[in-house]
């Protein structure tokens, strides 16, 4: 079992120092990879004409990427926990080089999937040991890392329809994820020359059962994961339709409604850092209830009030609160979790809430179906409010 403690002693740095290394290099890693999973969806366009496959096909490349980086983050975080952070951190990395590798000479549909799944699977497993190492190193500015974590993978959506459009003027749709990969490699190195922790090999017992007891048996934790998912599940909903919301319910053109889309996530970009200061400066859970207060603000403006400028200051207003919980949540979490069995019980949770919440766009569409838009995002209020008094409770302790 590999060893899994504080930095030796090292002071807390977010960018210089042992710590501050670690951070922003993986966390560079990390942007690589979120801007490989999201320029895949403004490239399905070329990537269904190229390849002749049908949109429903193309939706299940997606999904496949979704699912096998939700699936992998429990087994991922009982393989940091038993071997090392650094094992699973430089496995992960080489497997998602394969999966962006495979894209890039995926010229039809079978290895293209598996392309999907491949990085799908190095994504999470990345991810989630990332944020294990994190939580070892960080204890009095865990927030504060998680935070700079979390807003630099943000990055790379912002990135990503910007990036589509300048590859594809001067070559291919495969030629995305070159730079992906050289930016992998060297994460490799680094993270090879800078962890230090050695290489464990060994059999790995899931325990599945135990890793269960332990983090949904305790009636604190499965509150949390109702509040938490609650929440997640509103953003995730929001992110699924908010552009077509605004063309079909403001009648704003696609290239507003792309902006809008934008704005979502430069508020994500802003808060994240600025979140996870304030709860490691004074609380967590009160930085968690007012950004979910200031989301929900933000979303009755963005829905009620459809002059442009108004609009988006709405959608900016929902995504500098909707980011705040987060990362601050998670370092709350993380404290009420075991240091020995730490990536697997969070591996676990975020297993979780990362599935239901990902039901969010499916609600969203369903809702359209019958009703509108407008109902539909107007019915996200009370999964805000769930969150906010669950969280609530606990501060009022």
């Amino acid at each position: 079992m590999g060893e899994h403690r504080h930095n030796g002693g090292d002071r807390e740095l977010l960018v210089r120092g042992y710590s501050g290394r670690l951070l922003i290099s993986l966390s560079i890693a990390y942007l690589a990879i979120q801007f490989g999973r999201n320029v895949l969806s403004p490239l399905l366009p070329t990537i269904i004409e190229d390849l002749a496959i049908t949109p429903f096909q193309a939706g299940l490349a997606l999904t496949v990427i979704s699912s096998t980086y939700a699936l992998s983050m429990y087994p991922g975080g009982r393989l940091s926990d038993q071997l090392s952070r650094k094992t699973v951190i430089v496995a992960a990395a080489l497997v998602s080089i394969g999966g962006f590798a495979l894209l890039t000479v995926a010229f039809s549909y079978g290895p293209f999937l598996l392309g999907a799944a491949v990085l799908g699977l190095g994504a999470g497993l990345y991810w989630i040991a990332l944020r294990a190492l994190l939580a070892d190193l960080f204890l009095e500015r865990r927030g504060q890392a998680f935070g700079i974590q979390d807003s630099l993978g943000f990055i790379g959506p912002v990135l990503a329809a910007g990036g589509a459009v300048a590859v594809l003027a001067v070559a291919t749709w495969h030629a995305s994820f070159v730079p992906v990969i050289a930016i992998l490699l060297v994460s490799v190195v680094l993270a090879h020359v800078w962890i230090r922790e050695p290489y464990v090999l060994d059999r790995v017992r899931l325990d599945i059962r135990a890793t269960g007891n332990r983090v949904f048996g305790d009636p604190k934790i499965r509150k949390l994961m109702i509040a938490y998912t609650s929440g997640i599940f509103a953003m995730q909903a929001v992110i699924g339709f908010l552009p077509l919301f605004l063309s079909a319910e403001h009648g704003f053109s696609a290239t507003l409604a792309s902006a809008g889309f934008a704005v979502l996530f430069t508020g994500a970009i802003i808060t994240l850092p600025i979140a996870g200061f304030l709860g490691d400066r004074f609380a967590y859970l009160p930085v968690a209830i007012g950004g979910l207060a200031v989301s929900l603000t933000g979303l009755l403006i963005f829905v009620f009030l459809s002059h442009p400028l108004l609009a988006l200051l709405g959608v900016l207003s929902f995504g500098l609160g909707i980011w705040a919980f987060p990362p601050v949540i998670q370092a709350y979490i993380f404290t009420r979790l075991p240091a020995d069995s730490m990536g697997g019980d969070y591996g676990a949770f975020k297993m979780i809430y990362a599935g239901i919440g990902g039901l969010g766009p499916a609600y969203v569409g369903f809702m359209v179906g019958y009703v509108s838009y407008t109902v539909a995002f107007l019915g996200l209020i009370p999964f805000l409010v769930v969150s906010m008094a669950i969280f609530g409770r606990f501060w009022a302790g």
